[in-house]
This record gives C-alpha cells, sequence and structure tokens, in this order.
C-alpha cells in the first residue's frame, strides 16, 4: 500500500498526520478521531495550515476514499467552523500557536514535533515538551500517513546506480537513520524506531493505498473552495 502498482514509484518514510495538543487544556477523554474534530466543543480550537498544503490535501483524499465525497465535505466545513484563527504558517507554526494558547490543539505531521523537541533553539524545545500527540482514529480506520517516496526517472543516465541507492535507502540501516534524524517512521518493518518515536507508543495506521490520495486530490480541492478553507 506505500508503493505504486505498476513499480514506477515506492515510499521511502511514513509521515503520520497526528493531533498535538496542550495537556492543560485538553483532556485525554475528549481525543478521538479526525470526524470528531467538527463536534461543537471544538469550536474555535482547532489549529491546521492551509487547503494549499499537500499534507492536508492527503488529509482530505483519504477521508473521501473511506468515508465518501459527503462526509468528507461535512468534515471540511466542520473543520473550518471550529478554526482558532484562519489557516497561516506551518505545521510547526500551529504547534507555537498551541503553546502561546491561541488554540488547544493542531493537526500536524508527527515529525514537526520532533524537530521542535529536538531543536537547537531553546525556544521552540520549550514549545515541544509543552505539548502531547494524539494519533487519531485508533478505534476506526487507524492515523492517516503521509508518505516521502522516490522513483526513477526515464531520462536517468546512471539507472543501475540509481535503482541501488534507492535500495539502499530502504535498507535497515538507512531507515533507521531517517527514523533518528528526522523522527519520520520507516517503511522496512526491520529498523528499529528512535527513542523518541518509541516514546510516542504503538499506533494502528491506515493501509489504504496511498495512490487513492493522487486520484482523489482534485476532488479534495473542490472541497476546500466549496467549504472555504483558505
Amino acid at each position: 500500500h506505500l508503493r505504486d502498482a505498476g513499480g514506477h514509484w515506492f515510499g521511502l518514510t511514513r509521515r503520520a498526520r497526528v493531533l498535538v495538543y496542550h495537556p492543560d487544556r485538553v483532556s485525554k477523554e475528549e481525543l478521538g478521531g479526525y470526524l470528531d474534530l467538527t463536534d461543537d466543543k471544538w469550536k474555535g480550537r482547532i489549529l491546521i495550515r492551509s487547503s494549499g498544503n499537500i499534507y492536508n490535501q492527503s488529509l482530505m483524499a483519504s477521508l473521501i476514499a473511506n468515508y465518501g465525497k459527503s462526509e468528507a465535505e461535512a468534515w471540511a466545513a466542520g473543520i473550518v467552523r471550529n478554526m482558532a484563527r484562519p489557516p497561516q504558517g506551518n505545521d510547526r507554526d500551529q504547534m507555537k500557536a498551541v503553546a502561546a494558547g491561541i488554540g488547544d490543539a493542531a493537526v500536524v505531521n508527527n515529525y514537526y514535533l520532533g524537530l521542535l523537541i529536538n531543536s537547537s533553539r531553546p525556544e521552540e524545545v520549550e514549545v515541544g515538551k509543552s505539548l502531547r500527540i494524539h494519533f487519531p482514529d485508533q478505534n476506526g480506520r487507524g492515523t492517516h500517513m503521509n508518505i516521502s517516496g522516490a522513483g526513477v526517472t526515464t531520462s536517468s543516465g546512471n539507472t543501475r546506480n540509481a535503482i541501488r541507492f534507492l535500495e539502499f535507502l530502504t535498507s535497515r540501516r538507512a531507515q533507521e537513520t531517517f527514523a533518528s534524524a528526522n523522527y519520520e517512521y520507516p517503511v522496512n518493518p526491520e529498523a528499529e524506531l528512535s527513542s523518541l518515536l518509541k516514546s510516542w507508543g504503538t499506533f494502528k495506521e491506515d493501509r489504504l493505498d496511498v495512490s487513492k490520495l493522487g486520484l482523489n486530490n482534485e476532488e479534495a480541492l473542490e472541497i476546500f473552495n466549496r467549504t472555504e478553507w483558505k
């Protein structure tokens, strides 16, 4: 499910689209799945970046694949109603806004929290350590996963070594480097997780064929436009 059926590309790392929250303002009992974020109790509390961001586009595409267009559009409209502010900035900016009290929870890729916790800037470390991570939909489809991936172009002048390099990147050694250096989840099941990833615990992931995310991207953009998700 992490590679193209025709062999044109394959995933190298997995990025979980999680909810990061402030424990003083959000109780664990409030946390659930992505669809739960449209509940009225979250009004004015959700931080998330713009609809132009590919992470949100792929999340929307996965909702279309899992629940259908109508449910996905209702979700987008609900998130817009519950936003703490109009979308602005990147994933790290959303978490900084949670720490600053602008909102209570942010939808982000997991590795951005790792980057804050391990930042060279003390103020970013403070933000990262003040927040907690939640993996949505553990009683349903599982947490949505984005990937980084690669393929070899037809114009390659050194196809054999290009393929060997990509094969190396999925080896246990390289995969463990990804996990420890960038806080992404390996695609190689034999690779050991970094200590930070282990500290977040195990979770159920959505095993949707990621090829469907690209197929649903156009519809995802149309839904964002109809719901006025900036």
